[in-house]
């Protein structure tokens, strides 16, 4: 009997494993051939809330806030919005010569920190792998290009020098490509800039080349650095109040009846992304499957999403995953803090998942690290692995009065031990750009 796809509807052959139309899984993701199911076999991480994943996992866990004055920025004063999530002690020199260091931004030196991190937590250097096909996969909004251009600005107009390495520095792909020179990878190399969805994106296009063949292998994630007055200004014209300057631990507050703006993050996650298949063959340690994803636009507003695109976005990326809505166990929500947002998720939520989406937690890791923009969906992909591995979910902290638009069960402030087989996050940008990625444990291998 011909199956029909699921995304296009289209006819396919009953002996297929994709849709010959669209290109899509016709199976759930852990009845493919292990060459195209998707595993994480390694995470790194540099957050606000610490130098190393489990650091940041476990300042999760405890409710601890990464949110305070900020230090790197100048005249902040000036703005509504004078606290933010800074990565805290980070010194590039432990990661990579300083010469190389000096050469990039703070972006790229998160991003090659994580990335070495997660290297080393699967083992790689344990093992002898072709690096013609192993790749690099960054989202980034900015990639450290605004704050090092108007670092430029201030020079130039201090009739200063401007550094002949920046104009080599700035791009948003100079990440990738010094993650890459680092590990000697040179296969499949791909820059995302999709604003807050840029590091969600990252992992679904590292997932599709590999299940598509075109590579073994990825180190795939995100990165930000925000210290920057003109970003500064930026994150203050989103606020709409301002009496959380003297309190910036309780800033932000998903969800909360009284949130009030989003507080910026900074930082950068990388996960190694192999096909199953690579992944025996080494022996390596698993954390979870990408069992499937979506991506979608608004095409509508560049701050002001529709809850049906985003519900379809989630539905899409079950539907990929060969799951229903029953079979969610954790949700990791955008949730900025924004008054509008939040409540919009609430309800695409709640359209995506009907009744069920009374029963599914939802916790925002944005109440503890702030929004760390390009670096913020694949460090909350890491979480959704961790709660998959230790069967443990972060609270949403700040959560102090309800709002009757936002009715979920957001785990508020404390955290809570129950078993997740299967976690959905969500990643909506500036601009209308949704990503969502389906995890879950690992079976049939």
């Amino acid at each position: 009997m011909a199956q029909i796809c699921k995304t296009c509807s289209k006819q396919n052959p009953p002996e297929a494993f994709y849709c010959m139309a669209c290109g899509r899984p016709l199976v759930p993701a852990q009845k493919l051939p292990d060459i195209n199911r998707v595993v994480i076999t390694g995470i790194g991480a540099i957050t606000p809330l610490g130098l190393t994943l489990e650091e940041s996992w476990e300042s999760l866990l405890s409710g601890k806030s990464g949110a305070d004055l900020t230090t790197r920025v100048p005249n902040i004063n000036k703005y509504t919005c004078n606290f933010s999530c800074q990565v805290k002690g980070f010194d590039p020199q432990e990661y990579m010569d300083p010469k190389d260091a000096r050469r990039m931004t703070e972006a790229s030196q998160y991003a090659v920190a994580a990335a070495r991190m997660a290297y080393e937590d699967a083992a790689l250097g344990m093992t002898e792998i072709d690096a013609s096909r192993s790749g690099v996969v960054i989202g980034t909004a900015a990639g450290g290009s605004i704050a090092e251009t108007e670092r430029a600005m201030r020079n130039l107009l201090a009739d200063k020098k401007i550094s002949p390495i920046l104009f080599n520095s700035i791009w948003p792909n100079m990440a990738g490509f010094a993650v890459a020179r680092a590990f000697g990878f040179t296969g499949y190399n791909v820059t995302i800039v999709t604003a807050c969805a840029s590091g969600t994106q990252a992992l679904v296009t590292a997932a599709d080349a590999i299940r598509q063949g075109y590579t073994d292998l990825i180190l795939a994630g995100g990165t930000e650095a925000f210290n920057g007055e003109i970003v500064m200004a930026g994150y203050s014209s989103m606020r709409v109040l301002s009496q959380r300057r003297d309190e910036p631990q309780k800033a932000c507050r998903p969800f909360d009846k009284d949130r009030d703006g989003l507080v910026p993050g900074e930082g950068s996650a990388m996960l190694v992304l192999e096909s199953l298949a690579h992944a025996k063959a080494r022996n390596a340690h698993l954390y979870a499957e990408i069992l499937g994803y979506n991506v979608s636009s608004d095409a509508r507003h560049e701050t002001e999403p529709t809850p049906e695109t985003q519900a379809q976005t989630m539905r899409r990326a079950l539907a990929s995953a060969g799951l229903a809505p029953e079979d969610i166990d954790y949700i990791n929500p955008h949730a900025t803090s924004t008054p509008l947002g939040d409540v919009i998720e609430t309800q695409a939520i709640k359209l995506a998942f009907g009744e069920r989406a009374y029963q599914i937690p939802v916790s925002a890791t944005k109440s503890m690290t702030g929004h760390m923009i390009g670096a913020a969906g694949a460090f909350e992909a890491s979480v959704c692995a961790l709660s998959i591995r230790d069967g443990r979910i972060h609270p949403t902290i700040n959560y102090e009065t309800p709002d009757p638009e936002c009715d979920l069960d957001y785990v508020p402030n404390r955290p809570r031990q129950i078993p997740v087989k299967v976690a959905l996050s969500n990643s909506f940008g500036f601009g209308g750009q949704n990503a969502s990625i389906v995890l879950g444990q690992i079976t049939s291998t």
